[in-house]
């Protein structure tokens, strides 16, 4: 078995995924998630309640989870028009997608 592994935890249903995964296969495991100010919070803000379910539904997992790390990174909005940021606005493509998800066939 692995000794330790860092996760990152957005709070989404794949990094969800993925924790479950490294606790299966490590003896230590520690998540981070990073915090840009995007416009939906609901994964950000999910990402400790979750955390805390995992804890008290798999205690043996729960003593394998470490610290769980969240990064501001703030400035990042204020550096580029991103789809996620409050102040970018959800284009549509002539594909009819947003362009976080058609940027290969755009």
């Amino acid at each position: 078995m692995q000794k330790a592994a860092l996760v990152l935890l957005s709070g989404g249903q794949d990094s969800a995924t993925c924790l479950a995964w490294a606790l299966a296969r490590f003896e230590r495991v520690e998540t981070i998630g990073f915090d840009y100010a995007q416009r939906r919070k609901v994964e950000v803000e999910g990402r400790l309640g979750f955390i805390a379910a995992l804890r008290e539904r798999f205690p043996r997992w729960s003593a394998k989870l470490g610290t769980d790390h969240r990064i501001k990174m703030h400035a990042l909005a204020q550096l580029a028009d991103t789809a996620p940021t409050p102040e970018a606005a959800t284009r549509m493509t002539a594909k009819g997608c947003p362009p976080t998800s058609c940027r290969a066939a755009t």
